[in-house]
C-alpha cells in the first residue's frame, strides 16, 4: 500500500506557491521546485517516524491508527497509510510499516517497506534503536554515528524520539511521561537495496542508511533542476538582486541565510549541479556569488568537479591530503588523511592537529569557481560546513580581478 498524502497541505505541505496564497512561485528554493513539475516524496527517516509512532500508539492503546500523522522539522504535517501491521500477544510488541514514496525522485529505496518495531523497556531507559533486517550498522569511524551503532542518523532519530514523547505523553500516563522503548527498524530486502549504495564502500554493513534532514526527498532531474536554477539566477537579477547564494540543501541555505541575510529570491537550491550555477551566472552575472555546503561537496568542487552527485563523483582523500600538507599537515597526517573513511574523517584528523583543512577546502573551491567564471564579474566566497551546520570552513569574496594564491593542485 503506498503511502496517503498530507492532510491539508497539498501532496508535500512544502507551500510551493508565493505569498498571500497568489499562487505565483516568489523565487528561492520552493520556486526552483514548483518550476520543475516533479513530485516530492518522503525520506527512509519520515517513514522510519510514521511506521514507530503507530507501533507504540498501538502498543499503549492496543490499536493501531491509519493513517499516521507525523510533524516534521519544517511543521509539514503529512499522513501515512499502514502497509503492515501486528500486535504481539500479550501487548509486549508491535510493528507497523509504510512504504516509501520517493516521488519523482530515482530513489533505489522508493517503493522500500519500511518496518518499525517497538518493545517497552524499564522506566528510565529511554529510547533505544536497534537495527533489524535490512538495515546496516556502522563498522568504520568517520561517520555522524559511532562504531556498532545502527544507521539511523541523528535527525531521524531526533524526529522519533519526539513522537514517541508525545505518544507517551498521550497515551503513556499524561505531560512527562517518558517513552522508554526499544525501536527496532528494519527495511524488506535492505540488504539487497544497500548493494546499489556508498553504503558497504563507508563500512555499513547488512542494509541501508535511515536517512533525512527535512523529511522530503526532493526529486532531481538533472535536466529540470538545472532548469529550475537558471529560472532561479533570472529571478533574482529581475528582483534586483546583487548578491545570490547557491546552496546543496536546506541546511546549508540556513547557514547562508544566517550570515548574510538574504531573501528567498536570493537563494538557489544548487544541488549537486555547482557547474550549472556557475555556468549561467557567467553568462548572467550578479555582483556576488555565496556557495555553501557539506564539506564533503564542496571538496569535490575544490578538486575540480562541477557535479557533486555521489554517484557521478567521489570526495579525493588523496587531494584532502595534498591539502592537507599545503596547510602544514606533517606526512604521518597526510597520510592518514589519504587513508581516512570519509572526508568527516578527514577532517575531524586536521581539525585536531590544528591544520585548516576546512578553509583550504573552501579556498580551492572558489578558485575553481572562479576558473569556471572565466573572469565574469562575479565575487565568490565559499563556506563549508558540518552535517550538524556548523561552519567547519570559509573563504572571503575574491573576484577576478584578485591574484590566485596556490591554484588548483590537479
Amino acid at each position: 500500500m503506498a503511502e496517503a498524502q498530507p492532510q491539508g497541505t497539498g501532496h508535500t505541505g512544502t507551500g510551493h506557491t508565493g505569498p498571500q496564497g497568489t499562487g505565483k512561485a516568489a523565487g528561492g528554493r520552493s520556486a526552483q521546485l514548483a518550476h520543475t513539475g516533479l513530485r516530492p516524496g518522503w525520506t527512509t527517516g519520515a517513514c522510519a517516524t510514521a511506521a514507530s509512532t503507530a507501533a507504540y500508539t498501538a502498543l499503549l492503546r492496543g490499536e493501531f491508527p491509519d493513517p499516521v500523522t507525523i510533524t516534521l522539522p519544517k511543521g509539514q504535517t503529512p499522513s501515512f497509510a499502514l502497509a503492515v501491521e501486528e500486535l504481539a500477544p500479550g501487548g509486549t510488541a508491535a510493528m507497523a510499516g509504510v512504504v516509501k514514496d520517493a516521488g519523482d525522485d530515482p530513489d533505489v529505496t522508493h517503493g522500500a517497506l519500511v518496518r518499525a518495531t517497538v518493545r517497552a523497556l524499564p522506566a528510565g531507559s529511554g529510547v533505544v534503536f536497534k537495527a533489524g533486517p535490512g538495515v546496516g550498522t556502522v563498522t568504520r569511524p568517520g561517520l555522524p554515528l559511532d562504531v556498532g551503532e545502527p544507521a539511523v542518523n541523528p535527525v531521524p532519530r531526533q524526529l522519533m524520539r519526539e513522537h514517541l514523547a508525545q505518544v507517551a505523553a498521550r497515551y503513556g500516563g499524561g505531560a512527562g511521561a517518558a517513552a522508554d522503548v526499544e525501536v527496532e527498524i528494519s527495511v524488506d530486502h535492505g540488504e539487497e537495496i544497500a548493494r546499489s549504495t556508498w553504503n558497504p564502500r563507508l563500512g555499513i554493513l547488512g542494509g541501508l542508511s535511515i536517512l533525512g534532514t527535512t523529511g522530503i526527498v526532493v526529486p532531481y532531474s538533472c535536466s529540470a533542476w538545472i532548469d529550475s536554477i537558471r529560472r532561479g539566477v533570472d529571478v533574482a537579477r529581475a528582483a534586483g538582486r546583487r548578491h545570490v547564494a547557491g546552496c546543496t540543501g536546506s541546511t546549508s541555505e540556513k547557514v547562508a541565510v544566517a550570515l548574510h541575510h538574504l531573501p528567498e529570491d536570493a537563494l538557489l537550491d544548487m544541488g549537486d549541479f555547482a557547474g550549472a550555477v556557475l555556468k549561467y551566472i557567467r553568462r548572467h552575472p550578479v555582483e556576488r556569488l555565496t556557495i555553501c555546503g557539506g564539506f564533503a561537496k564542496l571538496s569535490k568542487l575544490a578538486a575540480g568537479h562541477l557535479d557533486l552527485h555521489s554517484a557521478r563523483s567521489q570526495v579525493d582523500k588523496g587531494f584532502l591530503a595534498e591539502l592537507a600538507r599545503r596547510g602544514g599537515a606533517d606526512e604521518a597526517l597526510a597520510r592518514a588523511v589519504a587513508e581516512a573513511n570519509t572526508g568527516l574523517a578527514a577532517l575531524q584528523l586536521c581539525a585536531a592537529a590544528g591544520v585548516p583543512l576546512g578553509d583550504l577546502v573552501a579556498a580551492t573551491a572558489r578558485d575553481e569557481s572562479l576558473a569556471v567564471l572565466r573572469g565574469a564579474p562575479v565575487a565568490v566566497d565559499v563556506i563549508c560546513i558540518d552535517r550538524a551546520g556548523m561552519v567547519v570552513g570559509r573563504a572571503e569574496p575574491r573576484g577576478p580581478g584578485d591574484a590566485r594564491q596556490g591554484g588548483p593542485l590537479r
